[in-house]
């Protein structure tokens, strides 16, 4: 196997029918690893895996009795799958706070602890949770989001240290916004609201912070993702990667 062939590795993605985790799936698929996607969507699964040629699980991921019916023999885990919901703290759902958790913190906890022992016995292993730069920063009005990917970053962590001895890595990938069904959803709903172009919503909303004034592609994270796969990224362990266009350098 060279460093940039995953040839004999087997991959697991969630949220893989569409945007980042869609890319992470074609980009590993690619690379010559067998892949898994999960998602909620039937169809949008099972067009993915046709094109991809990965194995589509359909399962919502908010249920934690979905995580014992996936693949649990893999040697990546990519956990990509969230949501976004945007209120002030005062008018946010508590409903709607608490799944977004399960789904962007404890399902990444039980699907660890679903793949870990799979991993440890091979001694080799990656773990990569697509955070945002949004698990590092906050913005208004998106607490549940900010929350759950803070919570992701530490869980992150801690696998770092507790997979070390046994070969496996775990990284955060913390992209700014990327052009996703889910951004492209925000940036229309913004400039209803404020009654402005949705090209003045990129500029002077969602890009102001960042020093470069474009939203990220699914494949460039998906490369990133790729790269934390290869023998080049294996004392790479514990990080938290900005994609974020200078956004937290600044």
């Amino acid at each position: 196997m060279t460093s940039t062939s995953l040839e004999g590795r087997t991959a697991l993605v969630t949220g893989g029918a569409s945007g980042i985790g869609r890319a992470c799936v074609a980009a590993l698929a690619a690379a010559g690893a067998k892949v898994h996607l999960v998602d909620h969507d039937e169809a949008a699964a099972s067009a993915t895996a046709r094109e991809t040629g990965a194995l589509a699980h359909v399962a919502d991921l908010t249920d934690p009795g979905s995580v014992p019916g996936l693949p649990a023999a893999v040697d990546i885990l990519v956990n990509n799958a969230g949501v976004q919901h945007i209120a002030p703290i005062e008018d946010f759902p508590p409903g709607r706070f608490a799944a977004m958790q399960q789904l962007m913190v404890t399902t990444p906890f039980l699907l660890m602890r679903h793949c870990l022992p799979a991993m440890y016995e091979r001694g080799w292993g990656r773990l990569i949770n697509i955070s945002s730069v949004h698990g590092v920063r906050a913005s208004p009005h998106k607490a549940a989001y900010v929350a759950a990917k803070h919570g992701l970053e530490g869980l992150s962590k801690v696998a770092a240290l507790e997979g070390a001895p046994h070969g496996v890595t775990s990284n955060c990938v913390d992209p700014g916004y990327v052009r996703t069904a889910l951004v492209e959803g925000q940036v229309a709903d913004q400039a209803r609201a404020r009654g402005i172009a949705e090209a003045d919503v990129l500029g002077e909303v969602f890009l102001h912070r960042t020093a470069l004034k474009r939203l990220i592609e699914p494949g460039e994270v998906a490369a990133l993702v790729r790269w934390l796969c290869s023998a080049e990224a294996a004392y790479l362990t514990g990080a938290s990667i900005p994609l974020d266009g200078g956004w937290t350098a600044s």
